[in-house]
């Protein structure tokens, strides 16, 4: 099975200032290691950012820029994306398939928007997913706090059925077989 490592929506938007994300720091830390490890072992590393036509995401300003201690390669894939999903009305798919991809790797921001949907996308296409629980963080929302919501997705997906393919849930430090990082 060959992998690829998706980093979602690492951005300096959504890694500084008021919406910085839960434990971003470490999160990021955890990333890098992650993302060495599959460079050093040949598998490709997906950057994905987010855009909105208006407000502070837009394409090309500071806040859509990826977060400075995020660890990046110019050998690394970079896909723009305008909805929560990954693979909504983007080339990623396209991208995986030219590449003989089978396999998922995912991490970054934000557990309950773009996680969420961008794992769900990648198993209604087929692709089994290795969630890193640690690697992936949010915001409280007023209800949860942000490593409730974490925790609780990486429940929820791991249990998540009828797709065929199934979502594992890893620490990043334990991604180290064949299939993982």
């Amino acid at each position: 099975m060959k992998s690829a490592l998706l980093i979602i929506d690492v951005q300096t938007g959504l890694c500084t200032g008021e919406w910085a994300a839960f434990d971003i720091d470490n999160v990021v830390d955890r990333i890098n290691a992650l993302s060495g490890r599959a460079r050093l072992a040949g598998i490709p590393v997906v950057l994905i950012q987010y855009e909105e036509d208006e407000g502070p995401l837009r394409f090309g300003t500071e806040a859509w820029q990826l977060y400075e201690r995020l660890a990046v390669q110019p050998e690394d894939i970079r896909i723009r994306k305008t909805g929560s999903d990954s693979f909504y009305r983007t080339e990623l798919h396209s991208t995986l398939q030219a590449r003989g991809i089978s396999n998922l790797i995912i991490c970054g921001l934000q557990s309950e928007f773009c996680i969420d949907s961008t794992v769900r996308g990648a198993l209604a296409l087929g692709y089994p997913v290795t969630l890193v629980a640690d690697a992936h963080t949010t915001l409280d929302n007023g209800v949860l706090s942000a490593a409730q919501i974490s925790a609780h997705h990486n429940v929820t997906l791991e249990n998540l059925g009828g797709y065929g393919p199934r979502v594992t849930v890893t620490p990043a430090n334990g991604c180290t077989s064949s299939t993982k990082v």
